[in-house]
């Protein structure tokens, strides 16, 4: 995952100085923009906490560890990813 090497930068203060409608019509007139939450959607979320991993020790080619460590921050949840996505494969 590349993370993007633009200068901009988001003036919170004009965002936060923003009223409520123009924020509303700038959702609605954004089609890739996700549903503005509600206060009926929040009384019905329910908080997830995923289980908590298991340390490991596992020898892997070096190569592998080099081509995760090389993608950057977060090698390790990636390497559960594929692992995972292979284990729903087989099930």
């Amino acid at each position: 995952m590349k993370r993007s090497t633009s200068k901009k930068k988001t003036n919170w203060d004009r965002v936060d100085n923003l009223p409520d409608s123009t924020i509303r019509r700038a959702i609605r007139s954004d089609r890739d923009a996700a549903p503005e939450l509600d206060a009926a959607w929040f009384k019905r979320a329910k908080i997830v906490v995923p289980p908590p991993k298991e340390a490991v020790s596992i020898r892997l080619d070096r190569d592998v560890m080099e081509w995760f460590r090389k993608q950057g921050r977060g090698y390790q949840t990636r390497i559960n990813a594929v692992l995972r996505s292979y284990v729903e494969a087989q099930r």
